[in-house]
């Protein structure tokens, strides 16, 4: 994709609304998974870290859909903000902004302009880390090291996996059936970037 492309356009109203509203979307999933989540626990207590790459997917998803820089950062804010007023407290705040950043800085270090599996796997992982970097400060990663490095090691698979495989499926998808066209139109290259 050549720069001047989609990735490096102006916001215009309907990305803040469309980036927005797909951050409340994946709150409103998140609360339900944070059930699944809890529900599972005493069934395969270590195992299900491999579902929790969902809590990493909101800012990536965002920014395959929309494809400008600020994307991840404003769809992890409006999710993580959805969580605190839903009863998560404020403390899930400074999570939506510690991963939606990080999320962030993956995208922008490929200049915004790569869509593919890997790039969108390692923005998980990115978000993964920060949210390992805060559970650390806040005591909740106090655990012995190969238990830690369990834990998290599932977390970055599961990361990788929600936020590159299937977010890049979907919005493969959504791209194949036009939908996106009414947010934004796309254009052979566009397309042929999902591929690479």
């Amino acid at each position: 994709m050549e720069k001047g492309e989609s990735g490096m356009k102006q916001w215009k109203f309907t990305d803040v609304l469309v980036t927005i509203m797909v951050g409340i979307v994946f709150g409103v999933i998140m609360k339900f998974w944070d059930d699944f989540y809890t529900f599972i626990k005493p069934i395969l207590p270590t195992l299900r870290q491999l579902l929790y790459g969902m809590w990493f997917m909101v800012g990536p998803f965002a920014f395959l859909l929309i494809r400008k820089p600020g994307t991840a950062l404003l769809a992890s804010l409006a999710g993580a903000g959805l969580s605190a007023f839903i009863g998560h407290g404020v403390q899930v705040l400074v999570y939506g902004f510690v991963q939606g950043l990080a999320a962030e800085l993956l995208f922008a270090a490929f200049r915004y302009k790569r869509y593919n599996i890997a790039v969108a796997g390692l923005a998980g992982v990115m978000s993964c880390l920060g949210s390992f970097l805060l559970d650390l400060y806040y005591g909740y990663a106090d655990l012995e090291a190969w238990a830690l490095a369990v834990k998290y090691g599932l977390r970055t698979i599961s990361a990788f996996i929600f936020t590159g495989v299937f977010a890049y499926f979907i919005i493969k998808a959504l791209e194949a059936t036009k939908v996106t066209n009414l947010i934004r139109p796309v254009s052979p290259d566009e397309y042929e970037q999902l591929g690479r």
